[in-house]
């Protein structure tokens, strides 16, 4: 036990002193790089750090005339004429930086990659697609993949797409959602072409690839019930449920449309009232009333406007009730309720929108793909909501 105290108090004074002149010479040499650099480097930072970006950029594209040395400068600079707008600049600073010899292979990749973006941004993506394949086999591999990605969802070439996702896959993101949705693309377009068959096909890749895809099962049920076989339409929509219950509004309409063919409407509507008991949140409340109306009549609808309200309340129940109300209300108070009505909906416009959950971007139509952002499968099918996504 004494022995291992005296080495304990030889060990730890060595360590202490090895730690102290480790920091001496890390200290040393942020020195001596901080006095290498030009006084005019801070200045920009300061621009910088104050928002000044014009005037940043001019202390930068200075320094990088009067030391041409200076590579990581340029790449900076390169970056912030993208962000401007000023792509020429840009793509003239990158193809410069990508001329120089001294550059190494990981620099030459970065000049490549961020060249390759500077095209994609001007929309020259031939160009773009040739520095990107250059890149296959680098270390730059996976980014360049990436921009490859963007590049054949812009042009459409949904089957390229499939392809450099299926590259991309890894276990932080295994793209089932974007390879669905690429195979939905391409069922689309086959349907125009009038090619059922391979639409289908698609169809179940994408379905195969990602088994919760639901614009997959609606377009199944579509095809089918294009061929007057309403009740496999049915069937197909119906499993929807078990996919993500929140998209069952998505079909409503589809579903009565089926059973109004089969001459079983009000098993439709009854099929949607229990629904909308199950899962109150659903987006289904005008279509309902809406049929409603046209068979039970204004009293039978605003009695369930009134019943949906009180087991479920909410801005956009308050709404409906309000319409329902303006139906069977004597003359003397409709303009009390029109103008409450208008109140509340120049108030809750928000709850008649559709929200992608990534970028916030809003719209009255629901998209499968954000205009926004580019994300797949980011709206929620209810109005006023952000779409819960788990891989």
């Amino acid at each position: 036990m004494i022995e291992i105290q005296f080495w304990w108090l030889v060990v730890l004074p060595l360590f202490f002193g090895l730690g102290w002149l480790a920091a001496r010479v890390d200290i040393k040499h942020v020195i001596a790089q901080s006095k290498s650099l030009p006084s005019a480097y801070f200045k920009g930072l300061n621009h910088l750090l104050a928002g000044e970006t014009n005037k940043a950029i001019e202390v930068y594209v200075d320094i990088a005339k009067n030391n041409e040395e200076t590579i990581e400068l340029q790449f900076t600079l390169g970056l912030l004429f993208r962000r401007r707008g000023e792509l020429e600049r840009a793509i003239r600073m990158h193809q410069k930086l990508l001329a120089r010899r001294d550059l190494t292979e990981s620099q030459k990749e970065h000049a490549q990659l961020e060249l390759a973006v500077d095209f994609i941004k001007s929309g020259l993506f031939d160009r773009a697609e040739n520095l990107l394949h250059e890149l296959s086999q680098t270390n730059a591999a996976k980014e360049a993949r990436v921009e490859l990605l963007a590049i054949y969802q812009q042009e459409h070439e949904w089957q390229k797409a499939i392809e450099i996702a299926e590259q991309l896959r890894d276990e932080s993101h295994t793209y089932q959602h974007e390879i669905a949705q690429f195979n939905c693309e391409l069922a689309a377009a086959a349907l125009v072409r009038k090619q059922e068959d391979q639409a289908q096909a698609y169809l179940e890749n994408a379905l195969n690839t990602h088994r919760q895809c639901v614009r997959a099962r609606i377009m199944l049920g579509e095809i089918l019930y294009g061929q007057q076989q309403y009740q496999a339409a049915i069937d197909q929509w119906l499993q929807i449920e078990a996919q993500d219950e929140a998209c069952i509004s998505l079909i409503a309409r589809h579903l009565l449309n089926a059973y109004e063919q089969l001459g079983r409407i009000n098993e439709g509507i009854d099929l949607l009232q229990r629904f909308l008991q199950r899962y109150p949140e659903l987006d289904v409340v005008d279509l309902i009333y809406e049929q409603i109306i046209a068979r039970q009549g204004v009293d039978a609808a605003h009695q369930f406007v009134r019943e949906r309200l009180r087991d479920a309340p909410s801005m956009p129940g308050l709404r409906k009730l309000l319409e329902a109300h303006l139906l069977v209300a004597p003359d003397d108070q409709k303009p009390e309720i029109e103008l409450i009505g208008k109140l509340l909906h120049d108030n809750t416009r928000e709850h008649t929108m559709f929200y992608c959950r990534e970028c916030g971007f809003k719209t009255r139509q629901f998209f499968w793909h954000c205009p926004g952002c580019n994300g797949w499968e980011t709206y929620s099918p209810i109005r006023g909501k952000k779409r819960k996504h788990a891989e």
